[in-house]
């Protein structure tokens, strides 16, 4: 929804701090790790219900994700050389974040409020359908030299949930866990209207 928007504003200081990381012992792929690491902390200090802890790792987590691609981009433009391996690492480690995350949360708040689980899960499966549908357009899009270049690895059909969206409502989660099954359930409709919108225009792009 507004997640391009946000790129674009946070695209030239990404790169500023991208140009002062690229030294020799700094890779795209270290860093990906370094935000799957936190991103599984903050999943972790989550379903503890270190509320605080859970937050600043999941913002620092996507601070590494935001600092993988630019870096990758500087060292590819230098080099000459790119693969595709950086990109599937990233998006994969990305899944593992969301998803655990939410579980985190789900078994915290679950803990903390005696909350029910199935907005969570709703949530979840929300998400798989959503991933499954861009996944699946970008590699036919590759096959068929159709796709949609935005500087990212693969070709992402815009919606009304992408990162910073994301980003924005696992915050939330966090901020506000006494509220946090009531958010799963306007997120997991959120999300599922995203991927209905995503299925239906991908099949059209591709016709």
């Amino acid at each position: 929804m507004f997640d391009a928007q946000i790129r674009e504003k946070l695209e030239q200081p990404l790169a500023v701090v991208a140009a002062y990381l690229d030294r020799s012992w700094i890779t795209p792929d270290r860093i990906t790790t370094v935000g799957l690491t936190l991103g599984l902390g903050s999943a972790v200090t989550a379903a503890l219900q270190w509320w605080t802890i859970a937050l600043l790792l999941w913002l620092a987590s996507r601070i590494a994700d935001g600092l993988d691609g630019p870096l990758a981009r500087r060292r590819a433009a230098r080099t000459g050389h790119s693969s595709g391996a950086g990109g599937f690492y990233d998006i994969t480690a990305d899944f593992v974040v969301y998803g655990s995350t939410v579980v985190g949360v789900a078994i915290g708040v679950g803990i903390a409020y005696d909350a029910p689980m199935w907005p969570f899960l709703l949530v979840l499966l929300a998400y798989y359908i959503n991933g499954a549908a861009f996944l699946a357009f970008s590699s036919i899009a590759e096959r068929y030299d159709r796709t949609l270049d935005d500087g990212r690895s693969l070709s992402f059909l815009g919606g009304l949930a992408e990162g910073a969206e994301t980003i924005v409502v696992h915050s939330l989660w966090l901020l506000f866990p006494m509220l946090g099954w009531y958010i799963a359930v306007v997120w997991a409709i959120v999300v599922g209207t995203s991927a209905a919108h995503r299925i239906i225009a991908g099949y059209h792009a591709l016709r």
